[in-house]
């Protein structure tokens, strides 16, 4: 059995957010969670709160199947680009450039181990 858990909107780039999801796709629930702990990176707070979330849900799914949260793995990790809020910054000579606030859309998948 499988859980997901998504996070839409998050503000931050998708490339930016990839880069932190590379380092803990395919690993234990823990390992992935001290991992996270210990990135210095803005998206490695918002990861593992969407790793909690998953956890929890996959807690409601299983019921009394999964005896201990630690036996779930990181199955499936993506993220897509969302929305871009485009905004001006004036310049000189009153040109005015943009300025593209980008967001992400994230998506866990944990599943019990073997």
């Amino acid at each position: 059995m499988q859980a997901v858990a998504r996070a839409k909107y998050v503000r931050g780039s998708a490339r930016k957010m990839r880069q932190v999801m590379d380092l803990v796709r395919g690993k234990n629930v823990e390992d992935a969670l001290n991992i996270l702990r210990f990135t210095r990176k803005k998206n490695a707070v918002v990861l593992e709160k969407v790793i909690r979330s998953a956890v929890a849900n996959a807690q409601i799914v299983m019921g009394d199947k999964l005896h201990d949260p630690n036996e779930l793995s990181i199955v499936d990790a993506q993220c897509g680009d969302g929305p871009i809020m485009k905004r001006i910054r004036a310049r000189a000579m009153g040109r005015a450039f943009r300025i593209r606030k980008r967001t992400c859309h994230v998506k866990v998948v944990v599943a019990k181990e073997g």
